[in-house]
C-alpha cells in the first residue's frame, strides 16, 4: 500500500488515468486556444471589413478561413452517417456539405497564412501575459521576451505550488489558532470563575471596612472644603471691606439706627393716637362720617360761588 492508503496496482492504474485526463485536457485546451484564436482573427477581419481597410488577399483569406471553418462545424453536428436511425438534419448529408469546401489551392494558401496569423496572434498573448506578470518585461527586447515567455510556465507552476504551499499553512495556523484560542477561552473562563469566587469571599469581611474609610475620607473631604470656602470669604471680605470703608460703613450705620429710632418713636406715638381713637368707638366714626359729608358740602358750594362769580364777571 502507498501513502494515500491504494494498494500498488490500484494507485499505479489511478495514476495512468489521472495522466490520460490531463493529456486530455492538454488536447482539449489546445483545441479550445486555437478555435478561440481562429474567433477572434474573424472578429478583426470584421471590424477591417466594416472601415474598409482590407485588401483582396484579405477578403480572400477571411472568406475560405470563414466558409472552411462554417463547413467543418456543420459537418460535426451531422454526426457519423453509419448506422443512424435519426433523420439527417434538415436532410443533409457530409457529401452534400463537403462540395461548399473552397477551392483546395485556396485552402492551402490560406492555411499557410492562418500558421502565421496564429502564431502572431499567440505571440501577442504570451507577450501581453508575460508583462502582466511582470510589468517591467514591457521594456524588454522580443528576444528576450520570447525567452521569458519559454521559462513563464515553470515560473507560474512554482509560483501556484508557493500558494499553495501558502495556502496550506495558513490552515495549518488557522487550527492552531482555533485551538489555542479555545484553550485560551477555556483558561480565561477559569481565572473568571476564580476571581467571582475570591470577590464573593472576601468581598462582604473588607466591605464594611472600606465603608468606613471612604466615610471618614469623605468627612475630611467635606470640612477641608467648609474651611476653604471660609478662607476665601474672608479673604473677599478682608480685600473689599479697608479701614476706611469700615469706618464710613460704621458712621451710616449709626445714622441709621438713630433714623430708625427716631421713626419707632413716631410710630409708637402714631399707635398710642390709634388706640385712643379706638377707645371711642363707633361715635367716633360717625363724627368722621359727619365731618367728611360737610366737608363735601363746602367743596361743592365753594365751588358753586367761584362758578357763579364768573358768570358775574
Amino acid at each position: 500500500m502507498d501513502e494515500s492508503g491504494l494498494s500498488l496496482t490500484l494507485a499505479k492504474e489511478q495514476a495512468q488515468a489521472w495522466k490520460e485526463v490531463r493529456l486530455h485536457k492538454t488536447t482539449w485546451l489546445r483545441s479550445e486556444i486555437l478555435q478561440r484564436v481562429i474567433q477572434e482573427l474573424l472578429v478583426d477581419y470584421y471590424v477591417k471589413t466594416q472601415d474598409g481597410n482590407l485588401t483582396s488577399e484579405d477578403k480572400k483569406f477571411h472568406e475560405t478561413l470563414e466558409q472552411r471553418l462554417l463547413v467543418t462545424e456543420l459537418t460535426q453536428l451531422l454526426g457519423p452517417s453509419q448506422e443512424r436511425e435519426v433523420p439527417p438534419l434538415l436532410g443533409l448529408e457530409k457529401v452534400d456539405l463537403l462540395e461548399l469546401m473552397p477551392p483546395s489551392e485556396d485552402f492551402v494558401w490560406m492555411r499557410a497564412r492562418l500558421l502565421l496569423e496564429v502564431e502572431e496572434q499567440l505571440k501577442k498573448k504570451c507577450f501581453t501575459l508575460l508583462c502582466y506578470h511582470n510589468p517591467s518585461s514591457d521594456s524588454d527586447s522580443e528576444t528576450l521576451k520570447a525567452a521569458k515567455v519559454w521559462n513563464l510556465a515553470e515560473v507560474l507552476v512554482g509560483e501556484k505550488q508557493q500558494c499553495q504551499d501558502a495556502r496550506s499553512q495558513q490552515k495549518e495556523q488557522m487550527v492552531l489558532l482555533e485551538k489555542k484560542s479555545a484553550t485560551y477561552s477555556q483558561v480565561l473562563l477559569r481565572c473568571l470563575a476564580l476571581l467571582q469566587r475570591l470577590l464573593q469571599e472576601h468581598r462582604l469581611k473588607t466591605q464594611s471596612e472600606l465603608d468606613r474609610i471612604n466615610a471618614q475620607y469623605l468627612e475630611i473631604k467635606c470640612s477641608a472644603m467648609i474651611l476653604k470656602l471660609r478662607m476665601e470669604e474672608l479673604k473677599i471680605l478682608s480685600d473689599t471691606y479697608t479701614d476706611e470703608k469700615v469706618e464710613v460703613h460704621r458712621l451710616i450705620r449709626d445714622r441709621l439706627e438713630g433714623a430708625i429710632h427716631l421713626q419707632e418713636q413716631d410710630m409708637e406715638k402714631s399707635r398710642q393716637v390709634l388706640n385712643t381713637y379706638e377707645v371711642l368707638g363707633e361715635e367716633f366714626d360717625r363724627l368722621v362720617k359727619e365731618y367728611t359729608q360737610l366737608k363735601q358740602a363746602t367743596e361743592n358750594k365753594r365751588w358753586a360761588l367761584q362758578e357763579f362769580s364768573k358768570a358775574c364777571r
